[in-house]
């Protein structure tokens, strides 16, 4: 089975961190969702198996009108290219602040069966500080209405290490965050990504980086804390209770193939990634025109081999040493160990029952071990 992801690049305002394809231009909504639904038409030389996956992400899918999101959800299912599964779990993005009575209603409507919405924090300066447009008051309300009409699979994003942030501050947004009892919580730090606002104000000196030490001590209370609440943590950056793992996340570590349909989005198709032009005026021209706008890249055996080092190491199970040498040969597996024997010796890596895995104390220094477990 394959994934399917839709790209909603709409938002009414940038967030200062964030380095996603978005554009502000929420006058092209109707041309937009119009041009996706003439995308699914021009995709039927592609992956064709059936559909276990959908996932709405942006940008802000919320912000989409109640006449677009039905349009979108008649073309996934009645476009006669995928066959969606009927258990498929499909989750939409949202914005705390676009939850009103009547978009839930709407959300009820559809076949949509999780939200995941983006929090970041319960600290209201702190959300302005990152023009999120949301209060902290707004998150347990969208909730709420959200059960209230029937969505019963939540998770929420945090962030953590924002300037000037003490670790009593973070235990107050993890306390906010269990006291909601959602089944899912994604958790990151703070990132300067080129090209942000946040990043031009690093380099301008008008904010600095959390110290690494205090940043390590955020990551591991947060586990300790959601562990200790039956949460199950289940990939670097995510958390779930029990039979709440995200299906459609898990895919991507699995290296399972996904469709990627809108401006900006990806796809893999085990062989190769495409990804579509990330400029929303020129992907509804070429998609009314019958081109997609997509760019390749065909996968080489180490690339392959790469991708399924820094995506299964990310998740609890690690590395399955078995299927490894079954997909690439002993020399491969040869070369993981090798390279992976410094971290096993530090505590970092743990090795059993052929699965190689991080141990607590490498999930925090995860990249730095991915690095150097890769073919270069």
């Amino acid at each position: 089975m394959a994934g399917l992801y839709i790209h909603i690049p709409f938002c009414s305002s940038r967030c200062i961190y964030c380095g996603f394809y978005s554009t502000t231009l929420l006058s092209l909504r109707g041309e937009y969702i119009n041009a996706i639904c003439k995308e699914f038409d021009l995709r039927r030389d592609y992956i064709h198996e059936q559909i276990d996956t959908i996932y709405i992400g942006g940008g802000t899918p919320s912000q989409l009108r109640e006449e677009e999101l039905h349009r979108l959800f008649d073309t996934i299912y009645n476009n006669k290219v995928y066959d969606i599964s009927p258990n498929a779990e499909i989750t939409m993005e949202c914005n705390p602040d676009d939850i009103t009575a009547d978009m839930a209603d709407t959300i009820s409507q559809l076949p949509i069966n999780r939200i995941s919405m983006g929090v970041q924090t319960f600290n209201n300066s702190r959300l302005k500080f990152i023009r999120r447009r949301h209060t902290a008051e707004q998150i347990g309300s969208a909730i709420s209405m959200l059960r209230h009409a029937g969505i019963s699979n939540i998770s929420i994003d945090l962030m953590f290490g924002f300037p000037d942030e003490t670790i009593n501050e973070w235990n107050d947004d993890v306390s906010h965050a269990l006291a909601l009892d959602v089944q899912h919580i994604s958790a990151y730090s703070l990132t300067y990504e080129e090209g942000t606002s946040l990043h031009n104000m690093l380099a301008k000196g008008i904010v600095s980086e959390t110290d690494e030490e205090l940043s390590r001590t955020m990551y591991y209370n947060l586990s300790e804390r959601l562990i200790g609440a039956g949460y199950e943590h289940y990939e670097i950056s995510n958390f779930a209770l029990p039979g709440f793992r995200s299906r459609h996340n898990g895919n991507y570590w699995k290296g399972i193939p996904y469709i990627g349909i809108g401006a900006a989005a990806h796809s893999f198709d085990t062989v190769s990634r495409q990804w579509n032009i990330a400029d929303i005026r020129k992907y509804i021209e070429s998609i009314n025109n019958g081109i997609i706008p997509m760019e390749r890249e065909e996968l080489d055996t180490d690339t392959c081999y790469n991708d399924t080092v820094m995506t299964a190491l990310r998740t609890c199970e690690g590395i399955d040493l078995q299927k490894l040498e079954m997909t690439f040969g002993k020399p491969y597996t040869d070369y993981l160990l090798a390279n992976a024997e410094k971290h096993i010796s530090s505590g970092n890596l743990c090795l059993s029952q052929s699965h190689l895995s991080l141990t607590r104390n490498g999930l925090f220094v995860s990249d730095g071990i991915m690095s150097d477990l890769m073919k270069v």
